[in-house]
């Protein structure tokens, strides 16, 4: 992959496949992002183990490189099969759990900010999953994380659980089918405020799943429907 992109600003950016001969870029990118973050709440910056995971194979990283700079990159992540699976908690079957892949960590420099970078590259690495291994994207998002709510949403991936995920971070479970072609049809739909956790919880197991946001005033809601063959 060697793909140009143009930012609104007229910048001409190269979208590549990146290798564990970027990583000392990677790092130092991920350390910009988060020397510029105001609180580290929504960011779990990766280690350097777990991104040469990734680059040697357990999954796909793309970058996007402003002349000889990587100012953004995404990576999605083949998981490991255990009890914490995030297929697990999106209610798929044991023999399902091998077809999931996880959007995981984005990073783009703070100077590149504003031009929808996170959002254009995940549309990119979707459109690099391989659809004969993988038949699920998973990932995970801290409620309130705006910015990285609106990026699952867009992609068109929905929340399917909200519970507390490692340790003791409480999070959204998303979850996107990327081979299954029907559309579904929905009958009900309700708002219901970000912060009722145990709300949205009981509508999540009664069959709900939640499909979008929206903002009232000062509060945050998430819209969440179900389909009417539930």
């Amino acid at each position: 992959m060697n793909k140009k992109l143009t930012l609104k600003d007229g910048r001409n950016l190269s979208i590549v496949h990146l290798t564990t001969e970027q990583l000392p870029e990677i790092l130092e990118l991920q350390e910009r992002v988060l020397g510029a973050l105001t609180t580290g709440a929504f960011l779990q910056p990766l280690i350097e183990e777990e991104f040469l995971s990734i680059l040697q194979g357990k999954g796909i990283m793309i970058g996007a490189y402003y002349k000889e700079r990587l100012i953004a990159f995404r990576a999605m992540l083949e998981p490991e099969i255990d009890a914490e699976h995030l297929g697990l908690d999106a209610g798929l079957q044991d023999c399902e759990l091998d077809k999931v892949i996880y959007s995981e960590i984005s990073n783009v420099d703070p100077d590149f900010r504003g031009n929808g970078l996170q959002s254009l590259l995940g549309e990119r690495i979707f459109q690099e999953v391989d659809t004969r291994r993988f038949h699920y994207i998973c990932a995970t998002v801290a409620p309130f994380n705006i910015a990285s709510l609106k990026d699952k949403f867009g992609l068109g991936m929905a929340i399917v659980a909200l519970k507390v995920k490692y340790g003791n971070m409480l999070r959204y479970v998303f979850l996107k089918s990327i081979v299954q072609a029907e559309k579904k049809h929905f009958a009900e739909k309700r708002l219901i405020g970000m912060e009722q956790t145990e709300e949205q919880q009981r509508y999540l197991r009664d069959g709900w799943i939640g499909t979008g946001m929206e903002k009232h005033g000062d509060n945050w809601f998430v819209c969440y429907e179900r389909s009417i063959d539930v």
